[in-house]
């Protein structure tokens, strides 16, 4: 397998639509399966063999940085603050500079899916491809980015949180990006990595693949999936600390 990248895990959001039921605190804060939602994701990046996240932080930071530190489960965590909010695609920018690997696995603060990280690595090295984004099967849900691919899986079309669009597959939220490009977006701008990095690449010919995952995406962005994902998120703890 090849030496795995640094990762980037987008928690800057402020979670407005989760007030009511975390109060205050940053949506990737919010305690899901007894634990904040955060620890979960830095869980599966330590498990899968991680060593360096740049944490991208933004709304009430200093509480993630409190919780963590600078080391949590033998992975070195830097932060990359924004001092207005800058979007996903914004945030990525921001943080470009302190990656220290030429790739990196990015993940958004608020879904979790259970994919092999490590082999998502090894496929995306093996393809070739400048860019690959995890996806799972369409499950009816209008409300997460839509993704079409090719039989061969090479990225064809987005349609972002659209109904009826018939695509295949809905985003994961986990990509390995190249550094290069990271460098290339616009310095202190709002902008989003889903609605218009990504689509810009695919219009521009670069080279984007998917890899296609079976297993279920969760996400907490609204009250109603943030109480659906205790139990999903509750089993998958236990199931990935089997030996």
């Amino acid at each position: 397998m090849p030496s795995l990248p640094d990762a980037v895990v987008l928690c800057g959001g402020a979670g407005t639509r989760l007030r009511s039921v975390t109060g205050a605190a940053p949506k990737s804060m919010a305690t899901v399966a007894g634990r904040p939602f955060l620890e979960l994701l830095l869980t599966q990046l330590s498990r899968s063999g991680f060593r360096r996240v740049v944490m991208a932080v933004g709304y009430q930071k200093e509480v993630i940085r409190e919780h963590f530190g600078p080391v949590f489960l033998g992975l070195q965590l830097v932060y990359s603050e924004e001092s207005t909010p800058l979007g996903t695609g914004g945030a990525l920018g921001l943080a470009a500079p302190l990656l220290e690997t030429d790739l990196a696995l990015v993940m958004n603060g608020d879904s979790y899916t259970d994919v092999d990280l490590g082999q998502f690595v090894t496929t995306h090295t093996a393809s070739g491809s400048e860019i690959t984004l995890a996806v799972v099967p369409a499950d009816g849900r209008t409300d997460c980015g839509s993704v079409f691919a090719d039989a061969t899986g090479t990225l064809s079309g987005f349609a972002e949180k659209q109904e009826g669009s018939g695509a295949p597959y809905i985003n994961a939220g986990i990509y390995l990006l190249p550094k290069s490009l990271l460098l290339k977006t616009p310095a202190g701008q709002q902008f989003s990595l889903e609605r218009e990095l990504l689509p810009g690449w695919l219009k521009d010919g670069r080279s984007i693949r998917v890899f296609v995952g079976q297993n279920v995406c969760v996400d907490i962005g609204t009250p109603e999936r943030f109480q659906a994902a205790q139990q999903v998120l509750a089993n998958a703890e236990r199931n990935a600390a089997k030996p």
